[in-house]
């Protein structure tokens, strides 16, 4: 074909996307399941688990499924959770949209998807200021209880009479981030991540019943600076797989320990030829009056008056490289929480007026507004089966 003949990319069709499972299998979806089979009233889950008196939930940051399968070697203790010996059998879950911690902590916490928890993103635009805030930084202070209102499986735990903790690094005990998706119960705090092994393990221990949960990142902030390729990676991986078997070891009779991850994750080298620059493009720029969200999934908030030709010149300009919808068509597609069930009043606005979801290892970068974003190597967010899928692990006693 001539250049005068070649005809433009059709555009990805959103519709081909692949929704989260929220409502069966998604990371909202296992501790409501766990905790009523504690004997916790009141929660409802599509996702089927069998009852223990004591549950503990290890979350991994930045543990995709496929990216566990591809470096099983490293993992063999967790490999072998799997339903056969042979890597590659099993189910993942999904974790949600868009796939970033900030998101996923409050889906995981609170057994709600982010329609309705409402953080919806790694930056989202404050309907009330105007302002992007940023959700794991807290910034600007918005008030948790305002912004995220909805109790916790914890805080519904503590509540029932079951012991319920929360084992993680110190600096994480006061952040809004873990009063709005975390809290209820105890909190404890240990610098190093064996401690913190032990110590969930003796807090499942201490009473009957317990709900506990314990948290590993680095794993995740390796991925970001050096990539999933990477030797430092595979390191951590095999960190982690020494920490599981650790805390297996140590579960009382009675109970069960899930092992999973907030969201997966893409190589994208900085340095490669998928990346485009927003504060470089003015294609991509125009109309635009806030960037939110990040490199792999961005909210896009117009200009009054210019949502529409923003969506079209992103659909054009990405076409083969992401699925670019409206909020509306977001909402429902389900990728904020199960089609038909829309998003609470508080949450709608907080959506982008067009929504980008990136594919392959593609993403739209801000090398001026987002310099230390846009220098990572490993990122999150989109929708892809390298992101969105994350492994439920199990071992029962």
């Amino acid at each position: 074909m001539t250049y005068a003949q070649a005809a433009d990319p059709e555009p990805l069709d959103p519709r081909d996307a692949p929704a989260p499972r929220y409502g069966s299998a998604s990371l909202a979806d296992v501790l409501p399941a766990a905790a009523a089979g504690i004997g916790v009233p009141g929660l409802t889950s599509g996702l089927e688990l069998p009852s223990a008196d004591r549950v503990c939930l290890f979350l991994v940051d930045g543990l995709g499924w496929h990216a566990l399968l591809d470096n099983a070697a490293d993992a063999p203790f967790l490999t072998s959770l799997l339903p056969t010996s042979k890597a590659g059998t099993g189910e993942p879950i999904t974790c949600g949209f868009p796939s970033t911690t900030a998101t996923s902590l409050a889906s995981v916490g609170t057994g709600l998807p982010p329609a309705a928890h409402g953080l919806a993103g790694y930056r989202v635009r404050d309907p009330a200021t105007g302002a992007l805030m940023h959700q794991l930084r807290w910034d600007p202070w918005t008030e948790p209880a305002l912004w995220q209102p909805h109790p916790t499986v914890f805080q519904l735990a503590h509540a029932a009479g079951v012991p319920a903790a929360q084992v993680s690094a110190p600096r994480f005990e006061r952040t809004p981030l873990t009063q709005v998706a975390l809290s209820g119960g105890t909190f404890l705090g240990r610098l190093d991540a064996g401690e913190r092994i032990d110590l969930a393990a003796a807090r499942l221990a201490a009473t009957g019943r317990a709900l506990v949960y314990t948290y590993y990142a680095e794993l995740d902030a390796t991925g970001h600076r050096y990539g999933m390729a990477s030797a430092d990676w595979r390191r951590e991986l095999r960190e982690v797989d020494r920490l599981a078997r650790r805390l297996a070891e140590q579960l009382p009779p009675r109970s069960v320990l899930y092992v999973t991850a907030d969201h997966g994750m893409v190589d994208t080298p900085p340095a490669g030829p998928d990346r485009l620059d927003f504060d470089e493009d003015w294609e991509l720029s125009a109309g635009v009056a806030a960037l939110g969200g990040e490199g792999r999934a961005r909210h896009l908030y117009a200009v009054p008056g210019a949502a529409a030709d923003v969506h079209a010149v992103w659909r054009e300009v990405l076409a083969e490289q992401a699925w670019v919808v409206t909020r509306e068509e977001a909402v429902e597609l389900g990728w904020f929480g199960p089609p038909g069930t829309g998003v609470e009043a508080r949450v709608r606005d907080r959506i982008g007026d067009v929504v980008v979801a990136m594919t392959g290892s593609a993403a739209v970068v801000a090398s001026r507004r987002e310099p230390k974003e846009s220098a990572l190597v490993g990122m999150h967010g989109s929708l892809t089966p390298a992101e969105q899928l994350v492994p439920l692990l199990e071992v029962r006693t």
